[in-house]
């Protein structure tokens, strides 16, 4: 009897599971199907913020590309100045603003490739 019994709570604890488990008519598991409509809710909540966002992005697209144009010969020049970025803080704006990047105190640095010459001294 305790045999049967525990033969039944075993197929009805199964039972679920294998239903859960079953697939629907376009092939997909409760469990997949489920997953897709979250992520369609989610992407029906979010269409408005992504329209908004295209539209922002269109409308400051023309002054990125002048900035890049502008910029980017400089930019270029300095990364190539710079070998180890992470030997430096972010960079602070002055009340003056000027803008300045400080070295990290306490950075290991790697000497220089070819050695700096003193700088030429004045006669008084």
């Amino acid at each position: 009897m305790k045999r049967i019994a525990a033969l039944a709570l075993a197929l009805s604890l199964a039972a679920p599971v294998a239903r859960a488990q079953e697939e629907d008519e376009r092939g997909l598991s409760l469990m997949e199907r489920g997953a897709q409509l979250f992520m369609e809710g989610i992407l029906r909540e979010m269409e408005p913020a992504i329209e908004e966002f295209q539209g922002f992005a269109d409308d400051i697209g023309p002054a990125l590309r002048q900035f890049a144009q502008e910029m980017g010969p400089k930019l270029g020049e300095l990364l190539d100045e710079v070998e180890d970025w992470s030997a430096y803080e972010a960079p602070e704006m002055l009340p003056n603003g000027d803008i300045i990047i400080r070295r990290k105190p306490n950075h290991p640095m790697t000497p220089p490739e070819t050695p700096t010459e003193p700088a030429p001294q004045i006669e008084l």
